[in-house]
C-alpha cells in the first residue's frame, strides 16, 4: 500500500492572499481606466474585499478537498468510508482474565455470576466478567474473562494483581485479581489510522487471499491494533502476527477475536489455513550515553528534555511492528536531531528480523556523560 504523500499537491481556488489582491487591482483599473494609489479609497476599499474573497477561496478549497481520501477529515472521512463499506470503529472496551480463589478447597461448587465487578483498590477502573463461572468441588480457584465497564484506554496497561478489589462481595472467595495484562481498549478510530483502512477496503473485495485481504480484515477487528504482517511459512498456510498500540503483544482474546474475523466462510479461501498469533520477542539491550557541546551549555535543560523524547520515541518506533529491524542508526540520529554533540552506543548492535518476530527492550540504560568543545 502506498503512502498518499505521492500524490500532487492540489487545490480548488487561489490561496495567495496577495495574488488575489493584485488580480483584483488589475480587474479594477482594466475596467475603469483609473490607477489605483496607496491611500486612494477604492484602493482601501478592495483591499478588503480581497481579503474576504481569499477566506472564501480558503473555504472552496476545504470543501473540495474533502472528496478526496488523502485530505478528508471526520465526518467526511466516514463518508467516503462507506463508498468503500467501511465504518469507522467505536470506542473499545479493555479486557483481562480475573482468577477468584477461595481460602481452601470445598465440597461443593462455588458460583461466580456473569457481571461479577473487580476493581482497582482507588475504584477508578472496574471491570466485570463476562461469563458465569463455577469453582468446581476440590478446587481453589476458576479463571474467567472480564471487560471493563467503561470504554477507552483507561483500563490499558494494568499489570497483574492490580485490578483486585472485589465490588461485589462473594461468599466463601477471599480473594479475586487480573493475571494478565489489561489490554484492548481504544478510543474511536482516528483519521489516520481509519483513512489507511479505506485504502485497504478493496483488499477485502477479493476471495484470494491477498496479503492486503488478511491485514485490512485483521485491522478491522479492534482500534487498538497498531500493525498487521502477513507471510506464509509454507504452502496453504497464512500466518498473521499483530502488534497492539504502544508495542503491547496482543492477548489471547484478541487474538481469538481475529482468528474468528480471519476465518469466516466467505473470507478465507477454502486451501488457506489461518494462524494468527503475537511475534516472537527478540530482546535487546540498550545503553550508551552522549555529550552535550559546550557551546549548548545554556540550553542543557532543554537538549536534556529533548534527548528523553528522542529515547521513548525509538524504543515505541522500535517495538511498534513485527519484523523491524533492531535498528541502533536511528536512535542516533534522533539523539542527533534533538540537539546531543556525540552519542556512544555500544548497545544494541544492528540485528535483522524476520517477519514474525519483533523487537522488545530488556533494559534501557542511556546516561547524560558530559560536556566537550565544539
Amino acid at each position: 500500500m502506498r503512502d498518499l504523500g505521492f500524490l500532487p499537491s492540489i487545490s480548488f481556488a487561489p490561496l495567495d492572499p496577495e495574488e488575489n489582491q493584485r488580480t483584483i487591482f488589475r480587474l479594477y483599473e482594466g475596467k475603469t481606466g483609473k490607477t489605483l494609489h496607496p491611500g486612494d479609497p477604492e484602493r482601501l476599499f478592495l483591499e478588503a474585499v480581497a481579503l474576504d474573497i481569499t477566506t472564501l477561496c480558503t473555504l472552496i478549497d476545504m470543501a473540495g478537498k474533502q472528496n478526496y481520501l488523502a485530505f478528508a477529515e471526520k465526518g467526511h472521512l466516514d463518508h467516503l468510508g462507506a463508498i468503500v463499506g467501511e465504518e469507522r470503529l467505536e470506542m473499545n472496551h479493555s479486557r483481562c482474565r480475573l482468577r477468584f480463589e477461595l481460602a481452601e478447597a470445598l465440597d461443593f461448587a462455588v458460583s461466580i455470576p456473569q457481571y461479577t465487578r473487580v476493581g482497582t483498590q482507588d475504584r477508578r477502573i472496574t471491570f466485570r466478567t463476562d461469563t458465569l463461572a463455577v469453582i468446581n468441588p476440590g478446587e481453589t480457584a476458576v479463571i474467567v474473562p472480564a471487560t471493563a465497564i467503561d470504554a477507552g484506554t483507561d483500563a490499558n496497561g494494568l499489570v497483574p494483581g492490580q485490578v483486585n478489589l472485589l465490588v461485589d462481595p462473594l461468599p466463601y472467595v477471599v480473594r479475586a485479581r487480573n493475571i494478565n495484562l489489561t489490554m484492548g481498549g481504544a478510543p474511536v478510530e482516528g483519521d489516520l489510522r481509519f483513512r489507511e483502512r479505506i485504502q485497504l477496503a478493496p483488499e477485502t473485495f477479493t476471495c484470494a487471499g491477498p496479503v492486503g485481504m488478511y491485514r485490512a480484515l485483521a485491522l478491522r477487528v479492534n482500534p487498538d491494533i497498531a500493525e498487521v504482517t502477513v507471510w506464509t511459512p509454507g504452502r496453504g498456510v497464512v500466518d498473521v502476527r499483530l502488534i497492539m498500540s504502544g508495542g503491547e503483544l496482543p492477548d489471547e482474546v484478541i487474538l481469538e477475536a481475529v482468528r474468528a474475523a480471519l476465518s469466516a466462510e466467505d473470507v478465507r479461501p477454502l486451501t488457506d489455513t489461518v494462524v494468527v498469533a503475537a511475534p516472537v520477542p527478540v530482546e535487546y539491550a540498550l545503553s550508551g550515553g552522549w555529550y552535550l557541546r559546550k557551546s549548548d551549555s545554556a540550553l542543557a535543560a532543554s537538549i536534556t528534555n529533548a534527548v528523553n523524547e528522542a529515547l521513548e520515541e525509538f524504543r515505541l518506533w522500535q517495538r511498534s511492528a513485527p519484523g523491524r529491524d533492531i535498528n541502533p542508526s536511528r536512535l542516533i540520529s534522533l539523539v542527533e536531531s534533538a540537539g546531543a554533540k556525540r552519542i556512544v552506543l555500544p548497545s544494541p548492535e544492528f540485528t535483522m528480523l524476520e517477519c514474525w518476530q519483533i523487537a522488545r527492550e530488556s533494559s534501557v540504560n542511556f546516561v547524560f556523560m558530559g560536556v566537550e568543545d565544539d
